[in-house]
């Protein structure tokens, strides 16, 4: 295989969804799955909120200093909101786990306006089926869930009748590595993956989930960002990368691998580790780039430059702890297996 082909799934199947799906108009290759719908509640302004559900995540964003924001659920304890890994222009964003809470109440820092939150459930919601592969999908020997595997509703990606944020595909230049923020020992990654999806697209306005790929504490690898129908995840036909929402001001030409779970203090898995390997050994094998090499990154758009590292961490970008102090100190460890 070429080294600027498009990476290639072993399985080809359909990853067509949809709400109203029956056996009887499943497409060939594909199996009906039901995953639980994601509601929402939306407040604005910083006066208590309550909710129809429990919710299982809180995300807010406002205007003004990034620093100082604050939540306080049913146990009645404030918590101060950290920076996390999403960044917005002009303010601070974040996405909290809500303990299946009914009501919430935040803070944000002094002078801070345009304040909106969003209760999120993504385990309870009304059942939606998908078009699941019937067999396992793999790019190159690296298994993954597809969008529909892990219960992505496409009409998210869509805002008065148009997609949000229409695919632009750029050569990989960079991968960068994160980790969501989200507590360890998650139950329900898939779930978890939903969450972050509704927070991204919609909220967010981005559109998509903003990395191209995420990865459990099992080591289980989820598809993240759209890229086309050809069913090869991240890349379209021509071997281009389809540009995410990761690292702001350098997304273009940069991969964003997303490990679930809060690794400030606790190392990823083992598990979530050798699957983060595997997948930049494969990603950077096909399309002809050094895990251990330094380079120039160019921002295909703006022609914008920054020194990295092939292989990076998201706070070699921006102000951020993202990906954690423990994945951090791994990424040396990383790029090297990677590289062998």
């Amino acid at each position: 295989m070429a080294a600027g082909a498009a990476l290639t799934p072993v399985v080809f199947a359909a990853t067509d969804s949809g709400s109203d799906s029956t056996p009887d108009t499943t497409p060939s290759g594909t199996t009906p799955q039901t995953f639980p719908a994601t509601r929402t509640e939306t407040a604005t302004g910083t006066a208590p909120a309550t909710t129809a559900f429990a919710a299982s995540y809180v995300g807010l964003r406002w205007t003004g200093d990034q620093n100082g924001a604050g939540i306080r659920l049913a146990d009645g304890n404030w918590q101060q909101i950290g920076t996390g890994c999403a960044t917005v222009d002009g303010g601070g964003t974040a996405l909290v786990a809500a303990d299946e809470a009914t009501s919430y109440e935040v803070k944000t820092p002094a002078g801070a306006t345009d304040v909106h939150t969003v209760a999120i459930d993504c385990t309870r919601g009304p059942g939606r089926t998908f078009h699941v592969p019937s067999e396992p999908t793999r790019v190159r020997g690296v298994r993954y869930l597809s969008r529909p595997a892990w219960g992505a509703d496409e009409s998210k990606r869509y805002k008065d009748g148009k997609v949000n944020t229409p695919e632009a595909y750029y050569p990989l230049q960079s991968i960068t590595v994160h980790h969501t923020d989200t507590p360890n020992a998650d139950p329900d990654p898939a779930a978890t993956v939903r969450g972050i999806y509704e927070y991204h697209a919609v909220t967010l306005d981005w559109g998509d989930i903003g990395y191209h790929f995420l990865i459990d504490e099992a080591g289980v690898v989820y598809e993240g960002r759209y890229s086309g129908d050809d069913l090869v995840p991240a890349f379209n036909p021509d071997g281009n990368l389809v540009t995410a929402f990761h690292t702001a001001g350098f997304n273009s030409g940069n991969l964003g691998i997303a490990l679930i779970g809060n690794l400030v203090s606790q190392p990823p898995t083992d598990a979530a580790k050798a699957s983060l390997i595997r997948l930049i050994k494969v990603i950077a094998r096909f399309k002809s780039l050094d895990p251990q090499a330094k380079i120039t990154y160019t921002n295909p758009v703006n022609g914008v430059q920054k020194d990295n590292e092939t292989v990076s961490g998201h706070r070699d970008w921006l102000q951020t702890d993202c990906p954690g102090q423990t994945m951090y100190d791994l990424l040396g460890e990383v790029r090297a297996a990677a590289a062998r």
